[in-house]
């Protein structure tokens, strides 16, 4: 039986599994596997900056989605920031992500103070737009820009 939680520190390990596939396959990236590591269990223990949610079937994730938040001063409310989604390829089409979707916004509902939902995706990823058209969400009318650089430790 599929359950949707809260991700602990004990998950750590495969959330970060979870993301190095994901940039792979996405992007055709190869994260370094220290850096992601410390950035999940940052994120693990750091609630002021979001949270992970896990699909698991027993003792085994199939799926995870990360949450962060934003600011917004138009709305005085928070954005929640659905990120880091990631499906076992052998488990996609099966309503997984939706009901982490679901569980996300009824979290974000009850929670109070929370305005939206937003996420990016891949402008190429034609299944996950219409994943996510599926589940109520729209294209916004903004451009994602950026600026990065790497971190010195």
């Amino acid at each position: 039986m599929l359950t949707i939680r809260r991700a602990t520190p004990a998950d750590a390990e495969g959330i970060a599994a979870f993301n190095e596939a994901m940039a792979r396959e996405t992007e055709a990236k190869t994260l370094d596997p220290a850096t992601i590591r410390a950035g999940v269990r940052t994120l693990l223990s750091r609630p002021d900056l979001g949270f992970y949610l896990v699909a698991g079937e027993g003792d085994s994730l199939v799926g995870q989605l990360m949450v962060t938040f934003e600011w917004s001063d138009w709305r005085s409310g928070l954005f929640w920031w659905i990120q880091s989604v990631y499906i076992r390829p052998e488990e996609r089409r099966k309503g997984i992500y939706r009901r982490l979707h679901v569980h996300v916004r009824e979290m974000a509902q009850k929670e109070g103070g929370v305005c939206g939902l937003r996420l990016y995706v891949e402008k190429e990823n034609a299944i996950a737009h219409e994943t996510y058209r599926r589940m109520g969400m729209r294209e916004t009318d903004y451009r994602l820009f950026e600026e990065t650089w790497e971190r010195t430790r």
